[in-house]
């Protein structure tokens, strides 16, 4: 009886720490030291920015990841951005560790790391915010915290799985998704050797009564054959965007024709404020996302083919919180800093496309109402409906075009 009370126990004890593969305390370190008034809100290229990358690459090196940037496990890029009225050439610096399985293919994940620093890059939206801490909590030490735990989940689950996995997080992301953006087209391992990228970029407020956003969901139909059994197994209600296009570091993988998704668990009053800190953040809640993604990951890695590219419909079908009846299909370049909406990507087969916008054109007007910044682009876009024609004006090199573009 002794030793079958043992072995209850035991068995009890692997079943828990099962469940409990994600610890709500492990999480919350990473964050109060990533999200701390020490590192200065993490802005790109800052010293907080440093003292952030080498933390990742200690955790990356405590679960044996071997390197996979250019200069060790850091992947260094050059990047110019106004602060107050100047331009500065600096350097910012991306983070990568590799779960090598001698695997002919890998799948990426990935999270953004930097944030607003003390309010002088990207768009605080507090008032006098300039000098001030944008500690960026759930925005995104909450998704750079995923990348630290999943990777010392995988590297020592004693399973060699049939993917390798590339661990990543992007600086820059805050000023266009630069960092992502030089990965792709500088990257350190062959990008058609990847299977999927799994983004995750603010998944520390979870609302049992709204869920998560998952994003990426029409570019290939393993997601929607996987999640929603996984989802439930961990009772997390979801909605999907179809889109492979949005404000995160997915996109750069989507426009080179991989399979994305992102994981989200919504906007709140105080995204992108000096008021994202730490005691905010839902532990426990992430720790369940996290236990979602890595079910997802152990699933798609037994997934007999690699997952199918497929070219996104409408980013705003399905059940999305957005109120945006129609869409161009477009991808805004947000490092532009002048007049207008500078185009970053454009999906295929969407209106865009089809009327001929390509990236690099600048848009002016839309509808015949002028385009200031991206705000005006989405303001204007909201007021349109499906099936309309309108007049886009746009700028290609030093010549004004005007196309039509029916929704």
């Amino acid at each position: 009886m002794k030793y079958l009370f043992s072995t209850i126990l035991a068995v009890a004890f692997v079943l828990e720490s099962f469940g409990q593969r994600f610890q709500a305390g492990a999480i919350r370190k990473h964050i109060e030291f990533l999200a701390s008034d020490d590192l200065e809100g993490r802005g790109t290229a800052s010293l907080g920015e440093i003292r952030a990358a080498n933390y990742i690459v200690a955790a990356f090196k405590a679960a044996g990841l071997k390197p996979a940037g250019t200069r060790g496990y850091f992947q260094p890029f050059e990047v110019t951005f106004g602060i107050d009225g100047e331009a500065h050439d600096l350097t910012g610096r991306n983070v990568a560790g590799f779960l090598d399985n001698g695997a002919p293919k890998t799948i990426v994940i990935g999270a953004h790391y930097d944030h607003l620093g003390k309010g002088f890059q990207g768009s605080s939206l507090s008032p006098d915010s300039k000098n001030k801490i944008h500690n960026g909590a759930d925005d995104n030490a909450s998704g750079t915290a995923g990348v630290l735990e999943l990777a010392r989940y995988f590297a020592g689950n004693n399973v060699k799985e049939k993917h390798n996995f590339l661990f990543i997080t992007f600086s820059g992301e805050e000023l266009g998704l630069i960092g992502s953006k030089h990965y792709v087209e500088k990257p350190t391992l062959p990008l058609n050797t990847f299977s999927a990228m799994i983004n995750m970029d603010m998944i520390g407020r979870l609302d049992e009564r709204k869920g998560i956003i998952v994003s990426g969901w029409g570019t290939s139909s393993v997601w929607g054959k996987l999640i929603p059994d996984l989802a439930k197994r961990q009772n997390l209600k979801y909605t999907v965007d179809s889109s492979g296009v949005g404000a995160s570091d997915h996109t750069s993988f989507y426009l080179k024709n991989i399979p994305v998704v992102q994981f989200f668990t919504g906007s709140h009053g105080d995204y992108h404020k000096i008021s994202d800190d730490p005691e905010k953040i839902n532990y426990e809640g992430e720790a369940r996302i996290l236990a979602l993604i890595s079910d997802l990951l152990e699933s798609l890695d037994k997934e007999t083919a690699d997952p199918e590219f497929v070219t996104a419909g409408n980013p705003h079908s399905g059940a999305t919180t957005s109120n945006f009846k129609v869409t161009l299909g477009v991808m805004p370049d947000y490092s532009y800093t002048g007049e207008g909406l500078k185009i970053d990507g454009v999906s295929k087969a969407r209106p865009a496309e089809k009327a001929g916008i390509v990236v690099g054109d600048i848009i002016t007007k839309l509808g015949g109402e002028p385009i200031g910044t991206i705000y005006d682009y989405m303001e204007i876009l909201g007021k349109h409906e499906k099936g309309e024609t309108v007049e886009v004006e746009l700028q290609r090199g030093g010549e004004t075009k005007v196309v039509k573009v029916t929704f």
